[in-house]
């Protein structure tokens, strides 16, 4: 019996939709945000960075959900998601009211951080359109069951962002699952949104709820306790070092309380520095937990977006390969590429993740 029940690519219009808030990113480069006199404008959100990576570097049919205040910048972001060969077709516009006031497109300015500065993000995202998707504002069973997707993916910044958005995840994942599309999710517990909202009690009650009708869980050591109330014991308080036993016990854990879980993963990352750090996954599949290769003092470059490519790797080994083993490690290659260029969305292809995967080195290619 296969890990995972996919529908066929011919009965659906998408291999992957995506459900959250795609903000624009303002980076500063290798300097600071508070002395910047330029930024580098990148697209990007924790949900939609998965689709874009399983578009670019994956070939996949993919499309977003989100919304965008009807102006110039929310026209930049829909450019920028073309530009990355995400359908744009079920995007909400809303009327802007001239200054933000109501209804405006956010903003993250992001510092990759290097060495001893660890990278830094500050984001200006109040009101935003996405932020006020509200539950029947969006034609799920015309999405699911018109044009189809294979796979669905959101995740807990999404949910986040307002008291009406996990609404809106619960009434999509619902739907869904209700026309056999396979729903991944992504923890990313972010304090700073949870904090406006309840807090981490309020976060594992969205979660925990969430979590009923989820195949696919995704998310690190932080994540599966601030969200889902689960314990990693044996690690130090800074993460200096793992304890993959820790790990793995948890994941055994999360599974007999969520036994609709088929598949369960998570990045491992030891922090040296801000542009040194070691790199790996693990995924439990079937009763069994499989750990990818480890990259050692991989070198980075920008590491937002790097758990976000690991789980379009993942979930494009999942679909592909049907074997747990495969996928994880697509992911953790994936991510780890991902890392090596500027901006949150993967600038890799499948060639380059699988050359990583079989070992290949960095050697310069001519």
């Amino acid at each position: 019996m296969a890990l995972l029940d996919i529908k066929p690519k011919s009965e659906c219009a998408y291999d992957c939709i995506s459900l959250g808030e795609i903000m624009l990113r303002l980076d500063p480069g290798e300097g600071r945000i508070r002395t910047a006199r330029y930024f580098r404008v990148w697209e990007g959100g924790g949900e939609y960075n998965v689709t874009r990576g399983l578009r670019k570097c994956f070939g996949m049919d993919v499309a977003v959900v989100t919304a965008f205040a009807d102006n110039e910048v929310g026209r930049l972001l829909e450019d920028l998601v073309m530009q990355g060969g995400v359908d744009t077709r079920f995007i909400k516009w809303m009327p802007f009211d001239g200054i933000g006031r109501k209804v405006r497109n956010g903003l993250n300015f992001t510092e990759r951080g290097y060495g001893v500065r660890g990278a830094l993000g500050v984001s200006d995202r109040a009101y935003t359109a996405a932020s006020q998707l509200k539950k029947g504002d969006i034609d799920w069973d015309t999405i699911f069951g018109k044009y189809g997707a294979r796979w669905f993916h959101t995740g807990g910044i999404f949910a986040a962002l307002s008291e009406t958005t996990p609404e809106v995840v619960i009434e999509a994942v619902q739907t869904a699952k209700k026309y056999g599309t396979i729903v991944s999710y992504d923890l990313n517990y972010r304090p700073s949104l949870w904090k406006a909202i309840g807090g981490e009690k309020r976060a594992q009650e969205v979660n925990k709820e969430i979590a009923k009708y989820i195949d696919v869980m995704i998310g690190n050591e932080e994540d599966f306790t601030a969200a889902l109330g689960f314990k990693v014991e044996g690690n130090d308080e800074n993460l200096k070092s793992l304890n993959i036993e820790g790990y793995k016990n948890m994941i055994n854990e999360v599974v007999k309380t969520y036994p609709n879980f088929k598949v369960v993963a998570t990045t491992l990352r030891t922090v040296h520095t801000a542009t040194i750090n070691d790199w790996s996954a693990i995924c439990w599949a079937d009763g069994k937990i499989y750990q990818s290769r480890e990259y050692k003092n991989l070198e980075i470059l920008d590491r937002v977006g790097g758990g976000d490519s690991f789980a379009s790797g993942l979930i494009y080994g999942l679909m592909t390969t049907g074997d747990p083993e495969k996928a994880v490690n697509y992911g953790a290659a994936h991510g780890a590429l991902a890392m090596t260029t500027p901006g949150d969305t993967s600038m890799a292809d499948v060639k380059e993740v699988e050359k990583l995967m079989s070992g290949g080195s960095a050697r310069v290619v001519r």
